[in-house]
């Protein structure tokens, strides 16, 4: 039974995952700091829930030690902090840039020490609009979300030759949710749809891995 290990997980785009991959037989794991709101999806999906600071190095490795290894790791959490420049508290940009970027980093690590032995595996970022355009008073979201994007491109230069795919999402526009509904048909991204993208990336054949995908609904301005 393969493995997937998804870090961040929430209830919009990765229970959406979770859900799919549990439906293709996966075998799941599911890390967040707050474990208590994935008892629901992890009796539904059969996974193992496990509390983790992405951002805090020893916590990943317990992370990757407790869960085990895995053909597919996605990197979810984000924290975002905005207003004027001037105005900013730099411990809130701090902590952007570390669960943004930093944590991204972590897990990946982790994950593709796993995984470069055995050639093989999937890891998948989950990147954002401010990814590749930054919007006003939102600068340390956009330096998070460059950031990883510039990790996703790296890694997937040195990885991608030695079998290890790595796929950044750019998630370009609102994600449904209960708390988000849809003012409008299909203006908002369905966290569905954005999961069964993802599996079409773990399914990529090699001859044709895309390292970066863009979705957005089909009324988003770009």
């Amino acid at each position: 039974m393969p493995r997937a290990l998804i870090v961040g997980t929430g209830d919009g785009l990765s229970a959406s995952l979770a859900r799919l991959l549990a439906r293709e037989g996966y075998a799941l794991a599911l890390a967040a700091r707050d474990t208590a709101k994935l008892a629901a999806l992890c009796a539904e999906t059969g996974a193992s829930a496990h509390a983790c600071d992405a951002a805090d190095a020893a916590q990943v490795a317990a992370l990757f030690h407790a869960a085990g290894d895995a053909e597919v790791v996605m990197y979810n959490p984000s924290y975002r902090t905005r207003g004027p420049i001037t105005e900013l508290d730099p411990e809130e940009v701090q902590r952007s840039l570390q669960v943004c970027a930093f944590g991204a980093f972590l897990v990946a690590q982790q994950a593709a020490r796993r995984m470069l032995p055995k050639g093989t595996g999937t890891i998948l970022l989950t990147g954002a609009s401010a990814g590749v355009k930054g919007y006003p008073q939102s600068a340390p979201f956009a330096m998070g979300k460059f950031a990883l994007r510039g990790l996703a491109q790296s890694m997937a230069r040195e990885l991608h030759p030695k079998g290890v795919h790595i796929a950044h999402i750019v998630v370009d526009g609102g994600i449904r949710s209960a708390r988000r509904p849809d003012p409008a048909e299909d203006s908002l991204l369905d966290p569905d749809a954005i999961a069964e993208t993802c599996l079409h990336l773990i399914r990529q054949h090699r001859s044709c891995w895309s390292w970066e995908i863009e979705v957005r609904p089909w009324v988003e301005k770009f």
